[in-house]
């Protein structure tokens, strides 16, 4: 209360309202030097005719609001991340460090290659680096996000059916795939077909046998799956595809598991994109820049987008401009070359070594910490060992107390905790999907895991309070489903 009784009204975060709300006429926040050009006015068929109803604020008042707001924000340098399948790592600050040099940052992409020495050669290091490491023949870094380079993947393997007068319009995928599969098929002129799992949550392989005939461009797949398991058969897979002629589509969401360990193209695939957000701890788009990158067997090569920066004789380095079986740009310029700057970073940084370790130490943390919470929270699939995450089911719970994923998760806002991917997979009832990454300590992965044990705890003695969950959030629980068929977007 105020010292006449009347409530005080908090502005900013917490309090509600928007910058509008802290405005007050005459208030500025900005200082111009005096006009030292002739006045322009705005020409009459510009003109609004009524002011556009900016916000008049103080310095201290947008600093305090947009600050407030940037405190309200959960992100990866304030906590876990558990997200499943997203693959939510910790960004190294070296990587930004090093993306921020002038001789990066001050670049314009029409530079005369002969003033871009720097920058094509550590585009040319990453591309074969890439490659290396998926076991790719060559690869492009144009896709600006991992979607990006799935359509970029499909694109390549529909030009490539297309050049043998062969045109294929089915592409399998399994049902547990990332949803992102299914739309980039149909985006790129495909039908979408699916494959069941197995009882053990990997691909059917006689299920995929009988979709298989001369009608089908490809399968994507991850491996480790979407259920975070190792398709084991994956050599049989390959075959099968290959045996009708068609092409294996790699989806990069889960390479970070298999680092240094084994490589897609051994595996048998054709094409490989790579997430680097997922993989090499890139910023993790968000609307913001992003990068996917997509590898392909030499067969494919004449198809990748343009340009590509090749090394010349004399040892210097410059743009191909493709040949006209090339698909085409996927995005402005050479690509997000900032962000292929922290993936180099971070490659490099690593070596072989490192990055095996960064796999080994994914899946150490994704199975301790299903250990951790197991009792409570069984695997999906019983005596399968997930790799780098892993999918739990709420259902036994859900059956006794009426508790579903969904209060589990919003509860743990209310512990201190970003909530893990809550039903995804489809084919999972109740799904939990967990994925600690290698950047959380053992400390960190106890806590959580006390975390998701309380919240059961909870659930038996107390469910109110997991129904009304999260309290400690500026606003309460909101209805995502309706928030997503009926959006309002407004200022």
């Amino acid at each position: 209360m105020n010292a006449v009784g009347a409530p005080i009204r908090r502005q900013g975060p917490g309090g509600g309202g928007t910058i509008l709300d802290r405005s007050v006429p005459g208030r500025r926040g900005w200082s111009l030097p005096p006009l030292d050009v002739p006045e322009a006015p705005v020409p009459e068929e510009h003109a609004r005719g009524r002011r556009p109803g900016l916000p008049e604020v103080g310095e201290v008042d947008l600093v305090r609001h947009y600050t407030g707001l940037a405190q309200m924000n959960y992100g990866l340098d304030t906590g876990m991340y558990p997200l499943g399948s997203c693959t939510m790592k910790y960004n190294p600050k070296v990587a930004e460090a090093v993306a921020a040099l002038p001789g990066f940052q001050r670049l314009h992409p029409l530079q005369p290659d002969s003033t871009t020495q720097g920058a094509l050669e550590l585009l040319w290091r990453l591309e074969r680096a890439l490659c290396e490491i998926t076991g790719m023949d060559q690869a492009t870094l144009q896709p600006p996000a991992g979607a990006c380079g799935e359509m970029t993947g499909l694109l390549l393997m529909r030009a490539f059916h297309e050049d043998r007068g062969d045109a294929r319009r089915r592409v399998i995928i399994p049902d547990s795939a990332h949803g992102t599969n299914p739309a980039s098929v149909r985006l790129a002129g495909f039908e979408a077909v699916p494959v069941r799992s197995d009882a053990r949550g990997l691909v059917d392989a006689g299920a995929l046998a009988k979709l298989a005939d001369d009608s089908v461009a490809g399968l994507m797949l991850t491996n480790p799956n979407t259920l975070g398991l190792f398709e084991e058969e994956i050599e049989e897979i390959a075959a099968t595809i290959h045996g009708v002629g068609g092409l294996l589509y790699y989806d990069g969401a889960n390479l970070n598991a298999i680092l240094g360990r084994c490589r897609p193209g051994d595996m048998g695939f054709d094409i490989v994109h790579i997430n680097t957000h997922k993989t090499f701890a890139t910023p993790h788009g968000g609307g913001g820049p992003g990068a996917g990158p997509v590898g392909v067997k030499d067969e494919l090569a004449a198809f990748l987008p343009a340009p590509t920066v090749r090394r010349n004789e004399d040892g210097g380095f410059s743009l191909d401009p493709g040949g006209e079986r090339s698909i085409g740009r996927m995005h402005g310029f050479h690509g997000n070359v900032g962000i292929l700057v922290r993936a180099y970073a971070y490659v490099f940084l690593h070596g072989a070594d490192g990055l095996r370790e960064v796999s080994e130490l994914a899946a150490l943390n994704a199975n301790y910490l299903a250990r951790l919470v197991g009792e409570e929270f069984p695997l999906a699939h019983p005596g399968m060992r997930p790799m780098h995450e892993f999918v739990a089911t709420a259902k036994r719970l859900r059956d006794a107390t009426g508790i579903r994923a969904m209060d589990v998760a919003k509860r743990l806002i209310d512990l201190g905790f970003h909530p893990s991917t809550v039903y995804f997979p489809l084919v999972v009832e109740e799904a939990l999907m967990v994925e600690p990454t290698e950047t959380e300590s053992k400390a960190t992965l106890e806590a959580f895991g006390e975390a998701l044990r309380r919240t059961a705890e909870e659930a038996r003695e107390r469910p109110d309070v997991l129904r009304e969950a999260p309290v400690t959030t500026p606003v309460r629980r909101l209805d995502e489903a309706r928030a997503a068929r009926a959006l309002k977007l407004r200022w």
